[in-house]
C-alpha cells in the first residue's frame, strides 16, 4: 500500500489466499495520537479508522491476488451496512476478516469483521479500486 504513518492503519496482513480474502492485523497502542482526543479518560479507537483499516486489508488483498508488478493506489469506494457492535482500545488487537463479495475489473467488493479476542467489534462491506499511479 502506499499509506504511511500516521495513516497506515494495519500493522501486516496474513493468511490471503486463493478465494480473495485475508486478515489484516493492528495493535492498538496507548500512544496512538487519536487517543489524545478520542477520548481522554476513556481512550477508545475510532470506529472509522476501523473502516479505513478494512479498506486497506482489502486494498492489499486485491494487489497481492492479481500480482501487480508496478506501484498500485488503492481508492476506498464504498462503504454499506457499517455497524459498530463495541469499543476497542489501547493493548487490543484487532484482527480485521475480509473476504471477497464480488469483482469487475479493478473494482473489488468485500464483507469486512473486525474481531478483538474473537468478538466481533464492527462489521461492513467496502469498496476499493485499484488505479495505476
Amino acid at each position: 500500500l502506499p499509506h504511511r504513518y500516521p495513516f497506515l492503519l494495519i500493522d501486516r496482513v496474513i493468511d490471503i489466499r486463493e478465494d480473495f480474502s485475508g486478515i489484516g492485523i493492528k495493535n492498538v497502542t496507548f500512544n496512538e495520537p487519536q487517543f489524545q482526543g478520542h477520548f481522554p479518560d476513556r481512550p477508545i479507537y475510532p470506529g472509522v479508522l476501523m473502516i479505513e483499516a478494512m479498506a486497506q486489508t482489502a486494498g492489499v488483498i486485491g494487489i497481492k491476488s492479481m500480482a501487480v508488478d508496478k506501484p498500485t493506489t488503492v481508492y476506498f469506494l464504498t462503504i454499506d451496512k457499517c455497524k459498530f457492535r463495541k469499543p476497542a482500545g489501547p493493548g487490543d488487537i484487532i484482527h480485521y476478516h475480509l473476504s471477497l463479495k464480488t469483482r469487475r475489473k479493478e473494482m473489488w467488493w468485500f464483507h469486512g469483521d473486525a474481531k478483538v479476542n474473537g468478538e466481533v467489534v464492527a462489521e461492513a462491506d467496502v469498496g476499493a479500486m485499484l488505479a495505476d499511479t
